[in-house]
């Protein structure tokens, strides 16, 4: 089972460098007012949602805990990100201000998964 749960934290690694290389990559032209949100963002985000939904339960399988209130933080900020991003994925340009808070609500998200114990 630890196997398969490593591989699956992987997995949701891949999605949050995804979906934070998504960002990054686009902070000049956030600055030029030209920032999108590229298919890598939309597809991170969501392999984010299954993979985090599957370590939940496979931990919750193997009879580790899991900290329910920690999990339903990461899951709300994860939901507002993947609405941002989905309704907003055909548009050629998005406002400064909202990619912003799509990359700022990703590293909050990072920040939680290592600093909430």
């Amino acid at each position: 089972m630890d196997v398969l749960i490593h591989v699956f934290v992987a997995l949701h690694i891949i999605g949050i460098a995804a979906l934070l290389g998504g960002f990054l990559t686009q902070m000049k032209a956030m600055g030029d007012g030209t920032a999108r949100f590229g298919p890598a963002m939309l597809h991170g985000a969501l392999t984010m949602l299954v993979t985090g939904a599957i370590l939940v339960g496979l931990n919750q399988a193997d009879d580790q805990t899991v900290n329910n209130v920690k999990i339903g933080v990461k899951l709300a900020l994860l939901i507002v990100i993947l609405g941002l991003v989905y309704v907003k994925r055909d548009e050629e340009q998005v406002e400064k201000r909202l990619f912003g808070v799509v990359g700022g609500l990703t590293t909050a998200n990072i920040f939680i998964a290592v600093l909430w114990t």
